[in-house]
């Protein structure tokens, strides 16, 4: 599948305005501290809005030769769709759970049932899931001190 760069290009900047935004409006300000929690998120949205402005225009100008949307023969087979579509409702469950059941297990499930669709055997898919969610976990919850829920691990909190 091709998507014009103009088609991208929005997508993009309306993403990183997002990011940028909600981070500045929603993230707290750490006493003591010249950066907060808010301060990676917001450059990130900024740059991902300055990059959605050039392709944006990029594509309007080659929009005549180009259509906005060529779908290439993966999209054609059956399975390749189906696993597009995964990856999209594996970011609507995070979404939606994350909150009440909590960043380990429901990223814990998300990379493990990615995995096996994508190939990979259950006990492989299980130690790679649990070791990159308890990764993950460490470095933003230790490192960086980015709070992620604890849902129904609320009493294990470490």
């Amino acid at each position: 599948m091709r998507f014009n760069d103009a088609v991208l290009g929005f997508v993009i900047l309306v993403f990183g305005a997002a990011v940028a935004l909600y981070a500045d409006m929603t993230f707290p300000a750490l006493p003591g501290q010249e950066f907060g929690p808010a301060f990676f998120p917001t450059i990130i949205g900024a740059v991902l809005f300055g990059c959605g402005v050039i392709l944006l225009l990029q594509g309007l100008a080659r929009h005549r030769t180009e259509p906005l949307v060529k779908l290439g023969e993966w999209a054609r087979l059956p399975g390749h769709v189906v696993n597009f579509a995964l990856v999209f409702l594996a970011l609507i469950v995070y979404i939606l759970f994350t909150d009440s059941i909590g960043f380990i297990p429901v990223s814990f499930l998300i990379l493990s049932v990615l995995m096996v669709r994508f190939g990979c055997r259950w006990p492989t898919a299980a130690g790679v899931g649990l070791a990159a969610t308890l990764l993950i976990h460490t470095v933003f919850y230790k490192v960086l001190l980015v709070p992620l829920p604890w849902g129904i691990l609320q009493p294990l909190q470490w």
